[in-house]
């Protein structure tokens, strides 16, 4: 197994961009004439169409979103090699290597931990003391929680980017992990027969990270991403910095052949209801999680007009100017 070297990224080209209105839109008149918030949700609401994914994704990044309340979800084997594990408000995403378990988030608490994570991996046929990495794709409690008691119990070594690293130590300290290993960006992890490559999005958080890593389905071999943290900051700069990491991530999943897309907030991407689909005919040929590349890329766009539709709607409530952060 490896823990790689970091690449350049190409964010810093793309954060102008970002600010840009989209494409086949004249300079001349945006400028003259700003895109309203409500133009930009009208025109995410149409791209989505009737996807039911998609739709879900424009509710999600909704100004009105409610989080939804934690009920159990029973756990569930989406590919050949991938678990999840949780309950309907957050989910923890095993990676079932063959030289053990990458743990992509770890809930938010060590009782989570202990009741569900565990017996969750013995159930779907995955030994709990094989966790060897325990990513942390966002420094909020409900990813981190569980994290050190995996460590304490198993072994396992605990993975955060140093912004979010920084940013736990600052907010969490009595619940945090204690500090690990660090994430660069375009850093690979490689376990056994699975190389995971991990990328720097910030935005929901200053770290937030978003892997790309193989799956299996009825033994073919497909490319995924998880999307690494959904719902913007309040801050615009937040919002900014995150729609800089969508344009950035959707090159790189193009790039990357990207044709699998997964969540760790279920109901933010129609996740919840695609595993019930598995459960119920796990027969099927056909896997709701594969979405295509032309898809996958849809998915990305219609993140960065909404994201668009959010930075519009705060520049409007402050009378056409950017509030700043206090």
């Amino acid at each position: 197994m490896s823990f790689g070297q970091s690449v350049p990224s190409r964010r810093a080209l793309l954060a102008a961009a970002a600010l840009l209105p989209l494409a086949g839109r004249p300079a001349e008149a945006s400028a003259a004439a700003p895109e309203s918030a409500q133009r930009y949700y009208d025109r995410a609401a149409r791209l989505a169409g009737q996807d039911p994914v998609l739709r879900a994704l424009v509710k999600a990044l909704g100004p009105d979103l409610t989080m939804p309340t934690a009920k159990p979800l029973a756990p569930m084997r989406i590919f050949d090699d991938v678990a999840v594990l949780g309950t309907s408000f957050v989910q923890a995403t095993a990676l079932l290597t063959s030289r053990g378990v990458i743990l992509i988030d770890a809930m938010g608490s060590p009782d989570d931990a202990e009741k569900i994570i565990i017996p969750g991996l013995r159930a779907v046929g995955a030994d709990p003391a094989q966790i060897k990495y325990v990513v942390v794709a966002h420094g909020h409690d409900d990813h981190f929680g569980g994290a050190q008691l995996l460590a304490d119990r198993y072994g396992a070594r605990v993975l955060m980017s140093r912004a979010d690293w920084d940013l736990v130590a600052a907010e969490r300290p009595g619940n945090a992990p204690r500090r690990d290993l660090v994430i660069a960006d375009g850093q690979k992890l490689t376990l056994g027969d699975t190389t995971v490559t991990f990328h720097h999005t910030p935005g929901h958080t200053p770290g937030t990270v978003s892997p790309i890593f193989p799956v299996r389905w009825k033994g073919r071999r497909h490319t995924a991403m998880l999307w690494g943290g959904t719902n913007p900051p309040a801050a615009i700069e937040g919002k900014r910095a995150t729609l800089s990491s969508v344009l950035d991530f959707a090159a790189t999943m193009r790039r990357a052949g990207v044709e699998v897309e997964l969540n760790n907030h279920g109901g933010a991407d129609h996740g919840l209801a695609r595993i019930e689909e598995l459960r119920a005919d796990p027969t099927r040929t056909a896997n709701p999680f594969i979405i295509g590349r032309a898809r996958a890329q849809r998915f990305m766009k219609v993140m960065e007009v909404m994201l668009r539709g959010r930075i519009a709607q705060d520049q409007e409530a402050a009378g056409g100017q950017a509030p700043r952060r206090s």
